[in-house]
């Protein structure tokens, strides 16, 4: 299955200092990347990224989650997200599984980046993990989202080197350059549609 986008227009989700969300901005404003920020929405009032978003003179939403069922939630953010006429949903730190409303909505969609090299430490802490189990390699993985946590089909991966002295905090700053890199290469991969979904693997076509 070829994944087309309708249009170019993407909306964020972010629940913290929205890093990815800037790299993103920076590779559209600087014209490396071909796409439009539509909306950017936080669960979370005082995120950092809902700030650089405003800054940057984007609409940006709070959407409170707490105390509320998971399908209202979801119910209010794809209605503004439908109103902002956005094809392509960009996960960006956000930290909240996204229920049926969502994937029924975006199938094929929504896009997620996860600071390992998938299927290895999904879920939380990915490089306190890593370092822990002793592994010699990291990295980042762009994934489309399902109904699954961090194990939707794989769209890029970038590795890293675990060095020995390495802390949770040096190890994170080095992913974290790679996921400022791929993401926006794999949500031109995406846009431009070169994506195609055969069981759980993703081809890239010309």
């Amino acid at each position: 299955m070829r994944i087309q986008p309708a249009n170019r227009r993407l909306g964020i989700l972010l629940s913290g200092r929205g890093s990815n969300f800037e790299a993103i901005a920076g590779r559209i404003a600087s014209g490396k990347l071909n796409a439009e920020i539509a909306v950017v929405i936080s669960n979370v009032e005082s995120a950092p990224g809902l700030e650089r978003a405003r800054v940057c003179g984007l609409p940006a939403v709070h959407i409170p989650s707490q105390r509320r069922p998971r399908e209202e939630f979801d119910r209010e953010a794809v209605e503004l997200l439908r109103n902002q006429n956005v094809s392509l949903v960009i996960l960006a730190g956000f930290m909240r599984i996204l229920g049926r409303v969502f994937l029924d909505t975006f199938p094929y969609n929504i896009l997620n980046i996860h600071p390992s090299l998938l299927p290895a430490f999904p879920g939380t802490e990915a490089q306190r993990q890593a370092l822990k189990y002793g592994a010699k390699f990291s990295g980042c993985t762009v994934h489309f989202v399902d109904d699954a946590l961090d194990q939707g089909p794989i769209i890029l991966q970038s590795a890293v080197p675990i060095l020995n002295e390495d802390t949770v905090e040096t190890l994170s700053a080095r992913i974290l350059k790679e996921e400022h890199r791929i993401y926006s290469e794999a949500i031109e991969l995406v846009l431009s549609g070169r994506c195609e979904v055969q069981g759980r693997r993703v081809l890239i076509g010309p």
